[in-house]
């Protein structure tokens, strides 16, 4: 509703003959940006992961944004063909999303490598996550905050039930199916034994796949018994995360920004941006997704009611309303 009014007071605006700065809408393709100047021609490219991964942040229909594997696909598709493009900071700051779309973001960063030899520098922010974790596995080197919060390795799937409401109210609910499992973990009655077996059995495999990813990544430092330990789900601070060896350094973006371009073997590259909101992304802690975004707290209780059936690499705490 807001974003209508928001457009009929533009509307408004330009039949009284008024000066509307339509900014907010952004270019039609993405803009290069400098984020950083350097008299060197090589480029360092800032690449952001933010917000729930697989479509499940807030719809926004003034963004020209499309969901975060989008975002990034095409960031790293630009990249690839520029050749003075020499490595990649994919800056972190999700809590994951749904195991599917987590993993082709994984595996969408592993092809990039590939393809184009370059390196690319995970630097969490503020939370990342399961996902967001298990995506800077891909990653050559994982630099974090101190106070971010990571981790959260596993899986997750939520089954709410309204068997009792239904019961309480008088409402009768009839399915009819081709077999005995074809509505399993329906919300219409209580889940049977052989039913959370079957789901249990689901979760225990891409857990599986989750801690090979991760081993892949960190074998030289962890067995993966010790990665098993460290792996029931908690979260962990970027210093605790660093001391158990599931990460490569605590600092900021400057000492992200120094490992690529060490890694690229370079001293010196402008840092740069995609987007296509040129006038919002002036530094390299603006996010090029304009309007929206993942803002903490605030965005997991906007995102919550968007958690439908589905598997989880997600960092999903209880919220309660204050």
């Amino acid at each position: 509703m807001r974003y209508k009014a928001f457009g009929l007071s533009a509307a408004l605006l330009l039949a009284a003959g008024c000066s509307v700065n339509l900014d907010f809408l952004g270019r039609p393709e993405l803009q290069e940006v400098v984020l950083v100047k350097s008299p060197a021609k090589e480029k360092i490219l800032v690449v952001d992961v933010q917000g729930m991964i697989g479509g499940l942040g807030l719809d926004n229909p003034l963004s020209r944004e499309g969901d975060v594997i989008s975002q990034v696909y095409t960031r790293l598709r630009k990249a690839a063909q520029d050749g003075l493009v020499r490595g990649i900071i994919l800056k972190l700051d999700t809590p994951g999303g749904d195991v599917t779309s987590s993993d082709i973001l994984y595996r969408e960063t592993l092809r990039f490598k590939e393809k184009t030899g370059r390196p690319v520098v995970g630097l969490m922010m503020g939370v990342a996550a399961s996902g967001g974790y298990y995506v800077a596995s891909a990653c050559d080197m994982v630099v974090a905050h101190a106070s971010t919060i990571t981790g959260s390795i596993g899986v997750i799937s939520v089954f709410p039930s309204v068997a009792g409401l239904i019961s309480k109210v008088g409402v009768d609910v009839r399915v009819i199916k081709s077999g005995a499992l074809k509505d399993a973990g329906s919300p219409f009655r209580g889940m049977r034994p052989e039913e959370q077996k079957i789901f249990e059995e689901m979760i225990n495999e891409m857990y599986e796949d989750f801690l090979k990813v991760v081993h892949e990544r960190r074998k030289e430092d962890l067995s993966m018994e010790e990665l098993r330990r460290l792996a029931d789900g908690r979260v962990y601070t970027g210093l605790q995360a660093l001391r158990l060896k599931l990460i490569d350094a605590v600092g900021y973006f400057d000492d992200a920004l120094a490992a690529a371009l060490s890694l690229a073997g370079l001293r010196a590259a402008r840092v740069i941006a995609y987007t296509h909101y040129p006038k919002r992304q002036d530094n390299p802690y603006a996010a090029f997704s304009g309007i929206s975004g993942f803002s903490g707290k605030r965005g997991l209780e906007d995102a919550l009611p968007r958690v439908g059936a589905g598997f989880y690499y997600l960092w999903l705490p209880e919220i309660k309303n204050d």
